[in-house]
C-alpha cells in the first residue's frame, strides 16, 4: 500500500495487523457466508466513501456525503427482495451494494464511482448528480433527501396493492413492499410527519399500505444533536405503525430484526418502522469540520463504535477469515477500488447545455392511444346527466363530462384529493365520477397536499396515470416541493429512465365572488414558471377546458409529462358574458373525436390588425367584455387567449399576432413575478423595437376579502381604456 491511503484506512489496517479488533458475540443464526457477504458490502461502501474524498481533493469528485457509520443498512437490503422498490437515504451505499449482489452482472463499484465523478456514462443520472439509483435494482434515485422521499414512498406502497384491486399491471409485483430510509433529523420534518401520519391514517382504515420505514438514527442533524430517546418516544407508539429496533453495530441483530419487519409488512400489508441505531463517522460531508461543534472525545468514542470494526472482528473471532486473509482482502479491495476510480474519473462528462437538458423532457417511444369508448358505453356513462346533453354548459360541467370520457378511455387514470368522491369536489367538477368508476379510482384523501402529491408520484411510478386535485392554488404552496424537488426532477436525475407522468388539477386565480379572500383567490403561480420541464395549461372557457384536459392526459400518457391544469375558479359556473341571461359563456361539449390544438397555440378571437390583446383565464374574459364596449374599434382588435402558460411558445404567439404591432398584455397576476414580464421580454427579444407593448396587471398585493379585491385586480374599465389609448397612439418607428 502507498502513503496516499486515507488515514482511516491506514488505522484500520494497523488494527488488523495488531489484532486490535473487538470480539462481538453474535448468534450463529448469521451464517459465515452471510457474514462475509454483508461485511464485503460494508467495506465496499466505506472504501468508496474514502475514495470519493481522495478524488475530491484532486477535483475529480464533487459530492462527499458518505455512508460511513450507516453500513448496517446492508443487512436491511439482505432482508428484502430485488423487486421491492427502495427510496433511499443518501447514506445508503452499503444497501445499494448489497442489493446489487441480487442481480447478476451488476457493477456497483464502477457505477457509483461514475456518479461520484459526474461522468456522462453514470448509468442512473448520466452525470447530473451523485445519486443512489438504478432501474434494474428498483431504486428510484433520490438527491439530497430531507424527508421529501417519504410521501412518494407511501404513495408507491398504496399503489402496489391498488394495482391488485383494479387488476391493472404495475411496475412492481403484487407482493412487493416499499422500503424508505431517512435520518433521525429528517424524522422531525413536517414532510416526514405528514407521510407517517398518512400511512397510519390509511392503515387505521384497513387500507393495504406495505411500507417499511427505516429511520437510521445517528443522533445528529449536521451539528444539532437529536435528543437521546426522542425517535423511539415519538415513533414507537404511533397507532397502526409497528415498531422494530436494532443496533446497527450488530449485523446479526440487524438482519434478524429487518427480516422480521419485512415479513410483517409483506404478510400484513401494513406499515412498520425499523429504528436502526447508527453512528456518523467523518462528519456530515467532506467539508464539515465537526471539531467545531463536537469534542475530540465524542468523535473518538464514535470511531470505536464503527460497525466495520465489529463485523471485521467477528470474521476473525469466528475464523471465517484469518488475520492474514482479512488484511489481504482489505488491501486488495482498496487497490481494486482505486483502479476503478482512476478509470471512472477519466470517463466523459456532460459538455453542452443540450446534453444536460436532454433528460428534462425526454422523447419516449410512441404509445398507441387507447380507443375511445363505444357509443353504448358513453350513453350509459352520461345517463345521469341526460337532460343536459346537447345544451351549452359552463366550464365545471364540461370538465366533469371530459373526466367521464377520459376515465372510460384510459383505465389507468385515477382522480383523488379532498372531497372529490361523493361530494364531487368543492365545485362539483368530479360529481358522479365515483358512482361510475368506483372508490378505487376516485379517492377521497386526507387533508394534506404533500400526501396528495406524494400519492400521485407513487401512483405514477407504479404505472398509473394520476390526476390529483388540489382544492385551491393557495393550498399547493405548502407542498410545492413535491412538484419542484421530486416529481419534476425525476426524469432529469434518472436520465429519463424514471418519470412522474401526471395531470395535476388546481382550482385557482381570482375574481371569485362571495367567498375567499387570499386563500381562495390566489393569483400567484410563479413557482410553476420556475420549474424546468413542466407544462401549465389554463382554459378560459368550457370548450377549451375539455380540449386542454384531454391534451394534458395525452401528454402525460404519450410523453410522460408532468402537466398542471390551472382551472379558473371564477369561471367554473360563469354562464353569461355581457348581460345576465345571455348565456354567451356557455359552450357545447367538444366530442372526443375533435382534434386537439397544437401545444402552445393560442386561441384567436377577431381579425383586427391594429391592436392585439394577449391574456388568459379571467383576463381574457374581461377583455372580451371590454371589446364589446368598443363597437367602433372592434374590427381593429384581435384577442389572444394563451391557453398554455408554461412554456410560452413565442413563435406560435407571434404568428397569431399577425401584423399587429400594438400589444396590450392583460395579466391578472401581480405586476412583479407575473407572466407578463416574461411575455414582454420574449416579444422584445424576438422582434426588437417592432412591438409597442403596454401591460395591465394586478397590484403587488395579496387579495383581500369582498369588494376590496377588485381594487387590486385588473378591471374591464382598465382594459377598455388601455385599448382606446393604444389604438389612438402613434406607432413608434
Amino acid at each position: 500500500m502507498t502513503e496516499a491511503l486515507h488515514p482511516w484506512l491506514q488505522g484500520f489496517l494497523a488494527r488488523i495487523e495488531q489484532g486490535a479488533l473487538p470480539t462481538p458475540h453474535w448468534p450463529d443464526s448469521l451464517s459465515d457466508s452471510d457474514l462475509y457477504r454483508l461485511w464485503h458490502s460494508q467495506l465496499c461502501s466505506r472504501l468508496l466513501d474514502l475514495q470519493s474524498r481522495l478524488l475530491q481533493a484532486k477535483g475529480q469528485s464533487f459530492y462527499t456525503i458518505g455512508s460511513a457509520g450507516h453500513e448496517a443498512n446492508a443487512a436491511v437490503a439482505a432482508a428484502l427482495r430485488l423487486s421491492d422498490p427502495a427510496f433511499l437515504h443518501y447514506r445508503s451505499g452499503a444497501f445499494f451494494i448489497e442489493r446489487s449482489k441480487q442481480l447478476s452482472g451488476s457493477t456497483p463499484l464502477y457505477d457509483m464511482l461514475l456518479s461520484f465523478c459526474a461522468s456522462s456514462e453514470d448509468p442512473i443520472s448520466g452525470g447530473r448528480h451523485k445519486v443512489l439509483g438504478s432501474l434494474a435494482l428498483n431504486i428510484p434515485p433520490q438527491t439530497s433527501t430531507i424527508a421529501s422521499q417519504l410521501p412518494k414512498a407511501v404513495g408507491t406502497a398504496f399503489a402496489i396493492d391498488l394495482s391488485k384491486r383494479l387488476g391493472q399491471p404495475g411496475n412492481w409485483p403484487e407482493d412487493a413492499i416499499v422500503v424508505c430510509s431517512f435520518g433521525d433529523a429528517s424524522a422531525n420534518h413536517s414532510t416526514a410527519q405528514g407521510a407517517i401520519n398518512s400511512a397510519c391514517w390509511a392503515a387505521y382504515q384497513h387500507v393495504p399500505l406495505p411500507i417499511l420505514l427505516v429511520c437510521e438514527d445517528n443522533g445528529l442533524g449536521i451539528s444539532t444533536p437529536t435528543p437521546q430517546g426522542w425517535i423511539e418516544q415519538s415513533l414507537a407508539e404511533r397507532p397502526e405503525l409497528r415498531y422494530f429496533a436494532a443496533d446497527g453495530s450488530d449485523l446479526a441483530e440487524t438482519l434478524r430484526v429487518a427480516k422480521a419487519a419485512a415479513h410483517y409488512v409483506r404478510s400484513k400489508r401494513a406499515p412498520a418502522l425499523l429504528h436502526l441505531s447508527t453512528v456518523r463517522l467523518f462528519g456530515h460531508a467532506g467539508a464539515d469540520a465537526e471539531v467545531a461543534y463536537r469534542s475530540k472525545q465524542q468523535i473518538d468514542s464514535e470511531l470505536e463504535q464503527d460497525p466495520l470494526l465489529a463485523s471485521s472482528g467477528m470474521l476473525l473471532s469466528r475464523g471465517t477469515l484469518s488475520q492474514a486473509a482479512l488484511l489481504q482482502s482489505v488491501q486488495q479491495l482498496a487497490a481494486q477500488i482505486a483502479r476503478v476510480a482512476a478509470v471512472a474519473s477519466s470517463r466523459p462528462k456532460l459538455t453542452s447545455a443540450a446534453a444536460v437538458m436532454a433528460s428534462i423532457a425526454p422523447n419516449y417511444p410512441a404509445l398507441s392511444t387507447p380507443p375511445l369508448p363505444l357509443p353504448a358505453v358513453r350513453q350509459a356513462l352520461f345517463a345521469f346527466d341526460q337532460h343536459n346533453l346537447g345544451k351549452g354548459q359552463h366550464l365545471a360541467k364540461l370538465l366533469n363530462w371530459a373526466l367521464h370520457d377520459l376515465f372510460a378511455q384510459y383505465p389507468q387514470t385515477l382522480l383523488f384529493g379532498e372531497d372529490v368522491g361523493k361530494k364531487g369536489g368543492v365545485y362539483g367538477v368530479s360529481q358522479h365520477l365515483v358512482h361510475a368508476f368506483g372508490a378505487n379510482r376516485v379517492i377521497n384523501t386526507l387533508l394534506d397536499e404533500q400526501s396528495i402529491l406524494g400519492l400521485a408520484i407513487g401512483l405514477a411510478q407504479q404505472g398509473f396515470l394520476p390526476i390529483p386535485e388540489i382544492q385551491f392554488l393557495a393550498y399547493v404552496h405548502n407542498a410545492e416541493d413535491q412538484i419542484r424537488g421530486e416529481a419534476a426532477t425525476l426524469p432529469f436525475f434518472s436520465n429519463g429512465q424514471y418519470h412522474n407522468a401526471m395531470v395535476i388539477r388546481i382550482a385557482g386565480l381570482a375574481y371569485q365572488r362571495g367567498f375567499g379572500g387570499h386563500f381562495h383567490n390566489d393569483n400567484s403561480f410563479a413557482v410553476f414558471r420556475d420549474i424546468p420541464g413542466i407544462i401549465l395549461l389554463c382554459p378560459s372557457n368550457g370548450a377549451d377546458a375539455v380540449l386542454l384536459l384531454r391534451q394534458a392526459v395525452e401528454l402525460a400518457y404519450q410523453q410522460k409529462r408532468l402537466v398542471i391544469l390551472l382551472e379558473p375558479i371564477a369561471l367554473y359556473m360563469t354562464r353569461d358574458l355581457l348581460h345576465p341571461g345571455d348565456g354567451l359563456w356557455l359552450c357545447q361539449y367538444p366530442e372526443p373525436e375533435q382534434p386537439l390544438p397544437a401545444l402552445g397555440e393560442p386561441a384567436v378571437y377577431g381579425e383586427g390588425e391594429q391592436l392585439a390583446v394577449i391574456s388568459y383565464a379571467n383576463g381574457y374574459y374581461l377583455s372580451r367584455q371590454a371589446l364589446a364596449e368598443l363597437p367602433q374599434q372592434a374590427a381593429d382588435i384581435r384577442l389572444l387567449d394563451l391557453r398554455c402558460l408554461v412554456p410560452l411558445h413565442i413563435d406560435a404567439i407571434i404568428q397569431a399576432l399577425g401584423p399587429c404591432r400594438k400589444i396590450l398584455l392583460v395579466d391578472e397576476c401581480r405586476r412583479r413575478g407575473s407572466l407578463s414580464e416574461e411575455l414582454f421580454t420574449l416579444l422584445h427579444e424576438a422582434r426588437p423595437g417592432f412591438y409597442q407593448i403596454q401591460r395591465i396587471t394586478a397590484e403587488d398585493s395579496f387579495i383581500p376579502l369582498g369588494a376590496a379585491a377588485y381594487q387590486v385586480l385588473p378591471s374591464k374599465a382598465q382594459i377598455s381604456s388601455a385599448m382606446q389609448q393604444l389604438l389612438t397612439a402613434e406607432v413608434l418607428v
